[in-house]
């Protein structure tokens, strides 16, 4: 696929995500300010990863909110969609700002890239159900 390609797809998956990506940061929107007793949930999908590559999500602050680990997943094939739960400190209004770090192996830490990671979305759950 041509690199003018990949960026507008990166874009349009950007623009429908609700998030917003710089200096390897990504802000995500919620639809509303987390509510008493709701929990916030990172949903992430995943494409091809190599054997043992794993993503972890950074906080705002630097600080690890999680680590994907997919395992005995077919080469070639989407690694799937994980869940991450989100801290209320992460949380900033209805705004969430993430990084996504993965460290191939016998590689040097980066940040995921559009192959790797295909959509972001954070959900809520309040629990009444």
């Amino acid at each position: 696929m041509p690199r003018r390609a990949v960026a507008l797809a990166l874009a349009m998956l950007i623009a429908q995500s609700g998030c917003a990506a710089a200096g390897g940061y990504r802000t995500l929107t919620l639809a509303h300010p987390p509510r008493a007793g709701e929990a916030v949930y990172l949903e992430v999908r995943l494409g091809a990863l190599a054997g043992g590559q794993e993503i972890e999500v950074l906080g705002e602050d630097g600080r690890s909110l999680g680590v994907i680990s997919p395992h005995a997943i077919r080469a070639g094939r989407d690694a799937g969609t994980y869940t991450v739960p989100l801290p209320a400190e992460a949380i900033r209004g209805t705004r969430v700002r993430i990084r996504l770090v993965t460290t191939p192996a016998g590689g040097t830490a980066r940040d995921a890239n559009a192959d790797e990671v295909l959509e972001l979305r954070v959900t809520g759950d309040d629990g009444k159900n």
